[in-house]
């Protein structure tokens, strides 16, 4: 490891702000890289983030559109889903495809792992790529009050260049899909 790689921070103090089942505020009082005294709030997530790009045979695929309550804005997205830590992650990528899209799938590829904000949160996403396509019915949570809608992948990759997707693993895994598709690595 080269110096630039080592922790330059130290905490001095450290408390818990706010806590509740999904999510953890710690406070921290720090000598900076510099060497000044100053603070950072770190959000520490209970579960990873979990999404899904589902590509029929003719590289359809299906988005979420749902209002989420942070952005106080609706959000077209990729089916995605909250695991504990001590969950599997492919089975709680499955169990978000059925519930959210009624979806399942024979072929299952891990796509990508990301950080999704790391100047304040230590959350973690990982990203597969579902394919072999069963339609069933959907079961979303009650707390989720979902549109689901089919369409072609090339559309889809048009939202994100166009910003009408925002949702940052939505982006990623719609990048990334694009690229592994012009490749011939996804058929």
């Amino acid at each position: 490891m080269s110096n630039s790689e080592k922790n330059p921070w130290e905490i001095t103090k450290s408390s818990t702000a706010y806590d509740n089942p999904w999510i953890k505020i710690t406070h921290n009082e720090v000598i900076n890289p510099s060497g000044n005294e100053g603070i950072y709030g770190v959000v520490h997530f209970k579960n990873y983030a979990v999404g899904v790009l589902p590509l029929d045979r003719d590289l359809n695929t299906y988005l979420v559109g749902q209002y989420r309550f942070p952005l106080n804005a609706y959000s077209w997205e990729i089916p995605e889903g909250g695991c504990p830590e001590s969950t599997d992650i492919l089975a709680t990528a499955k169990r978000e495809l059925k519930e959210e899209v009624g979806l399942t799938a024979n072929i299952w590829t891990p796509l990508l792992t990301m950080h999704l904000s790391n100047s304040v949160s230590d959350e973690i996403a990982h990203l597969f790529i579902a394919q072999d396509l069963t339609q069933g019915i959907s079961t979303p949570e009650e707390t989720e009050d979902l549109v689901v809608k089919k369409l072609p992948f090339e559309e889809v990759y048009q939202m994100v260049m166009d910003g009408a997707i925002t949702d940052s693993m939505s982006v990623a895994a719609i990048l990334k899909a694009k690229i592994l598709i012009e490749k011939g690595d996804i058929k």
